[in-house]
């Protein structure tokens, strides 16, 4: 009878109530309306930052109703078809008061109430009412009851009729200083520590992790009007969030214990796996790159989004802004490998995972101008902390960078301009293990803009982000160093640098070695990245990469460092010695054995490719085993037929280089019988 929605399927504000069946009998219908009475009545114990007297006075006359109803249902009695419909207009409306007073209490949306307090006052008013005119018509004479609940159901109906509904003084006094603060910020203004703390106090935001609750809710309100194509109150959202940003980062000196693990960085997290669905979705579209492309200023878009845009007549890149020099479009077979590779292995549908990803590029502006304001004010604090504060405010400020530019472009844009890289690189060679994760994670985080890989390359940044890679204070600190390369290399002119750096690359293959299956994915996805110089391929072949990647062929439980794995050998074999060094293992059986057994088709297309190269580069002893295998065959025209058009081709290849080996071995044994014949008759 009651729908329960978590309020993680229910959006705030939204009242999705459910009006009873018309057949729906008496009994059924009083023990939902008991049900929910005894919900709203719960509420008591809940806090409420705001609408406290409304929250109060309506708890406390629902819980009234709560007894007549139990009163009903106890004597048995029987309801009257009159009342049954004052029953279902109630239940109707209770559902709504139940949703409101969730709302008024919820965790972390105690701005959002504040600042909507006219809205929240006016439902609580037009709830009241409808309550009170349904008691009002409620035929009382009709139903068994004592006298003393009737009369206290009839005090309920007179109070609700006369009940004062408004807006507490103290929150229209926080409202107006809210207000003041973002017109101060609008203006350039620093606001006032004080306004700030008696905002704070009023909601009772006590802490970070008060304040950093406050901030996630209004990215996710922010997220779903933008997504639902509502975006009315985004700009007002945008200047609220740079509000309690702001607030986090100036009013709060230290972390919450309970937020120092840093849980944003641990492996199941998709931001650092390197391979996730939002880094491999179009900026445009929002949906995972089916054909990526790259434009002239290096940024990558889904061909079809991005053709859609010049058709429209734009010249300038979606991304950051800057006007093309040209039109021309350079197909990332790359990266679309290793976006079928993540969707093969994972079970990731491209069809569904589109409208679910947060829009990144709306982010390039400002939601506000306060918003843009309070973050400049910001960011300048973080950086003058982070060259003059004590080490503990150098650990906060880093791990609040590395929050404001986890998914933010305007935000990284201007910790990058207010000169946070440099003392943020100083901190990679503190000994401090929280202090050095919060620096390389801030730093991966701002490598993501174009802007902040340049700055990190030209302040030296490349020797200390391998200095953590090679000798970091905890594994984690290793493996973030590890993505960070990996964001780096994605500049072509960076490849070169990162690999004649000193033990650059045989750093990373240490983490193959020595890492986590997340560590291992981010080494393997950096070495992917540096092998697109072909300079680089000696050097990862001496650090001696070749037997690691078989081995985690032949031990890996992991479907995707296997394929991982896989993509670099591919990239290796492209050249003679990197088709010694793989015959040298004697993998080339496992490599047929995974063509054949695999279940991911970016899988299948490396180990294709692989072969291909082995049997092109290491001659006919390498062909010769392959074709002792006859299960090849199948395996390959199943890539023909499933696979991508250059797997497909690639596979084709193969197949006419076993066709003409076994032609050629059937031709060598004719002639060798042939030769034995005549020999027989002579003799």
């Amino acid at each position: 009878m009651i729908q329960k929605f978590s309020q993680v399927e229910r959006r705030i504000f939204s009242f999705p109530a459910v009006h009873p069946c018309e057949d729906v009998s008496p009994a059924t219908l009083l023990g939902s309306l008991i049900s929910l009475s005894q919900d709203i009545s719960n509420h008591q114990s809940k806090f409420f930052a705001t609408q406290r007297r409304n929250a109060r006075e309506t708890i406390r006359q629902i819980g009234i109703l709560l007894v007549f109803f139990e009163e009903v249902r106890d004597r048995g009695s029987i309801v009257p078809e009159s009342a049954l419909l004052c029953f279902s207009e109630l239940h109707l409306t209770f559902q709504k008061i139940r949703f409101l007073l969730e709302d008024c209490s919820r965790e972390g949306a105690r701005l959002w109430i504040l600042m909507k307090s006219e809205m929240v006052a006016t439902q609580f008013r037009t709830l009241i009412k409808t309550v009170s005119t349904a008691l009002d018509v409620l035929p009382l004479n009709l139903i068994d009851i004592c006298g003393e609940v009737k009369e206290l159901v009839e005090l309920v109906a007179k109070q609700a009729r006369k009940a004062k509904i408004d807006i507490d003084p103290d929150d229209e006094r926080a409202m107006r200083r809210v207000r003041s603060v973002l017109n101060r910020f609008e203006k350039g203004i620093e606001p006032e520590f004080q306004i700030l703390k008696w905002v704070l106090d009023h909601l009772e935001i006590k802490s970070w992790c008060d304040c950093n609750k406050e901030i996630q809710f209004l990215e996710e309100e922010i997220s779903s009007q933008c997504v639902d194509g509502e975006e009315r109150e985004v700009p007002f959202l945008s200047s609220l969030l740079g509000f309690m940003s702001y607030c986090r980062g100036v009013v709060f000196d230290t972390l919450d214990n309970r937020n120092t693990d840093q849980t944003d960085v641990r492996c199941n997290i998709d931001i650092l796996s390197c391979l996730n669905p939002e880094d491999f979705r179009c900026p445009i579209s929002l949906e995972l790159m089916i054909d990526p492309v790259t434009v002239s200023t290096g940024q990558t878009y889904d061909r079809s989004s991005i053709q859609k845009w010049f058709k429209a007549g734009n010249m300038i890149c979606p991304n950051t802004g800057e006007k093309l020099a040209n039109t021309g479009l350079v197909p990332n077979t790359n990266l679309r490998k290793l976006i079928h590779q993540f969707c093969a292995d994972n079970g990731v549908s491209l069809a569904k995972t589109g409208k679910k990803s947060r829009d990144i590029t709306r982010t390039i502006m400002p939601g506000s101008p306060a918003a843009a304001e309070a973050m400049k004010f910001l960011s300048k604090f973080l950086a003058s902390k982070l060259l003059f504060g004590p080490s503990e405010q150098k650990n906060k400020s880093a791990y609040e960078i590395r929050l404001l530019a986890k998914a933010n472009v305007f935000n990284r844009s201007y910790l990058i301009e207010a000169g946070t890289i440099p003392p943020l690189l100083n901190l990679l060679y503190s000994f401090n293990k929280s202090i050095q994760e919060n620096a390389i994670a801030a730093l991966l985080k701002l490598s993501k803009h174009p802007s902040g890989k340049k700055v990190i390359v030209e302040s030296g940044g490349l020797r200390s982000i391998l200095s953590v890679l090679k000798r970091g204070t905890s594994l984690e600190a290793r493996q973030i160093a590890a993505a960070t390369i990996f964001y780096l290399s994605s500049v072509k002119g960076y490849r070169k640098l990162i690999g004649e750096t000193p033990e650059a690359i045989a750093a990373l293959v240490d983490l193959i070695k020595e890492g986590t299956a997340c560590g291992k994915k981010n080494a393997l996805v950096a070495l992917f990245g540096l092998l697109l110089y072909p300079g680089n391929h000696q050097t990862v072949l001496d650090a001696g990469s070749v037997p690691l990647l078989v081995d985690i062929l032949t031990s890996s439980d992991k479907h995707e460092l296997v394929t991982d794995s896989l993509a670099v050998l591919a990239t290796l074999a492209e050249s003679f010695d990197g088709t010694f060094a793989i015959l040298k293992t004697s993998s080339l059986p496992l490599i047929a054995r995974i063509l054949r057994s695999s279940t991911s088709q970016a899988g299948k297309e490396h180990c294709v490719s692989i072969l291909l190269s082995l049997c092109s580069n290491g001659g006919d002893e390498a062909i010769a085993a392959l074709a002792k295998d006859p299960s090849v065959m199948s395996s390959l025209y199943s890539v023909v037929t499933d696979g991508t058009s250059q797997a497909s081709k690639k596979s084709r290849s193969l197949i006419k280089i076993l066709h003409k080996f076994h032609e050629t071995s059937s031709s060598r044994q004719g002639c060798q019988a042939f030769e034995h014949e005549q020999s027989v008759d002579v003799w």
